[in-house]
C-alpha cells in the first residue's frame, strides 16, 4: 500500500531558513470524508511569500507552527472522491502542501482546463500570474509610454510583471541580484534594461536605465532597492506593494528606506499595497486574458524544475538566496 510521504516543520528558524528545519516523515495515506476527495500530488510551487509565514507570526501564508505539513499550492491528480463534481482521474489545483497525497474539501479545489498546460496553473495562471495581473493593471494602472520598474524582476511574479507591462506598451527596467538574470530578461523577455542591485555602482546604472524617470514601481523587495526607486519615481508615480523578500530570511530586516512619508508628499506618490485574493471575483477573466497571451507568444514562462520531494527543502533555501529564475517548481516522482 502507498504510503504518504510529507515535508513537516521541525522547527521554526530563528534567522535564516536551514534545511535543518525540516524532515521527511512517512505515514498512512488520509481518509476522505463525505464530500471529499483524495489528490495524488504531481508538483508544487515554491515562493519567498511562504517564508512569511515562518516569521512566529500569523500572515496570509499561513500561521506557523512546528509538526505540520509546510503549505503551498500544488496540482495533483483526484484518484479517490466522494463528491460527483470532483471526478477521479480530473486534475486540480489546490493546497496540496508538501506531501504525497492529501485530503481535500470541494471549496479548495480548482478543476483544470482539458486545453491547457498544467503546469501554467504554478506560473502564469496561478497565484503568481493572478498576483502580477492584477497587481501592475488594478494598482500601478500603466498608460502606454510610462517606465515600470521592477525588484525581483527575474522572480516568478517579476518576470511576468514585465512582460505584462511591455504588453501595454510601457519601457521596462528589471532589477535583480545577477548578470545572468539580467542578460534573461532582456534577450529572452525583452525587457528594456535590467540592472544587477549587487553592482557597485547600482544606483548610477539605475540613473542611466531611467533617464525620464519611473512612473510605476512593482515592489517584491522592500529594502535598499525600494529606497532606490523612490528617488527615481516622477511626480504622480505609483507603487504597488507584492513583497518584502529582502526581510522575509532575517530575525533582523533593515529599517524602512528613506524618504517615506517625504518623498511620498512632495512628489504625490501612491505606495499601495495588495494581495491578490482582494481580486477574486475577476480571477476568471484575468485568466482567459493570460492564456491568450501566451498562446499569441506575447507572454513566455520561466520555470526552475527540482525532482523529489525530499528536495524541496534545499530548494527553498537557494530560492531564497536568489537561486532561482522564473517560478520555481518541485516535481514528485510518480
Amino acid at each position: 500500500m502507498d504510503k504518504n510521504l510529507q515535508v513537516l516543520i521541525k522547527s521554526l528558524p530563528k534567522d535564516k531558513l536551514s534545511s535543518d528545519n525540516y524532515e521527511l516523515v512517512e505515514s498512512n495515506l488520509p481518509n476522505i470524508d463525505e464530500n471529499e476527495v483524495l489528490v495524488k500530488t504531481i508538483s508544487f510551487a515554491i515562493t519567498a511569500g511562504t517564508r512569511a509565514g515562518l516569521q512566529g507570526s500569523a500572515s496570509y501564508a499561513g500561521a506557523p507552527k512546528a509538526g505540520i505539513v509546510m503549505n503551498s499550492t500544488g496540482i495533483g491528480e483526484i484518484i479517490e472522491s466522494k463528491n460527483e463534481n470532483f471526478p477521479v482521474g480530473k486534475k486540480v489545483l489546490t493546497m496540496t502542501g508538501w506531501q504525497s497525497y492529501s485530503a481535500q474539501k470541494p471549496e479548495s479545489l480548482t478543476l483544470l482546463r482539458d486545453n491547457v498546460d498544467p503546469s501554467l496553473y504554478l506560473g502564469p495562471l496561478g497565484i503568481n500570474g493572478l498576483t502580477a495581473y492584477f497587481g501592475l493593471l488594478e494598482i500601478g494602472k500603466p498608460k502606454e509610454g510610462e517606465t515600470v520598474m521592477i525588484s525581483a524582476a527575474a522572480g516568478s511574479v517579476g518576470h511576468l510583471v514585465g512582460q505584462i507591462a511591455k504588453i501595454k506598451g510601457c519601457k521596462v527596467i528589471g532589477v535583480c541580484g545577477s548578470d545572468e538574470k539580467c542578460d534573461t530578461l532582456v534577450e529572452e523577455l525583452g525587457f528594456d534594461s535590467a540592472v544587477n542591485y549587487k553592482d557597485a555602482n547600482y544606483r548610477q546604472n539605475l540613473k542611466e536605465a531611467t533617464p525620464n524617470g519611473v512612473d510605476i514601481y512593482f515592489d517584491n523587495t522592500g529594502g535598499m532597492i525600494l529606497g532606490s526607486a523612490l528617488f527615481r519615481l516622477n511626480p504622480g508615480g505609483r507603487i504597488a506593494c507584492c513583497g518584502v523578500v529582502s526581510q522575509y530570511d532575517t530575525s533582523s530586516p533593515e529599517p524602512g528606506p528613506k524618504g517615506i512619508p517625504g518623498l511620498l508628499v512632495n512628489k504625490s506618490i501612491r505606495m499601495e499595497g495588495f494581495l491578490v485574493f482582494d481580486f477574486a471575483a475577476k480571477y476568471e477573466d484575468a485568466t482567459s486574458k493570460i492564456i491568450e497571451w501566451i498562446e499569441s507568444g506575447k507572454l513566455k514562462v520561466l520555470t526552475d524544475e527540482v525532482h523529489g520531494l525530499e528536495s524541496a527543502p534545499e530548494a527553498f533555501v537557494d530560492l531564497l538566496s536568489g537561486g532561482n529564475i522564473g517560478t520555481r517548481i518541485v516535481l514528485l516522482e510518480n
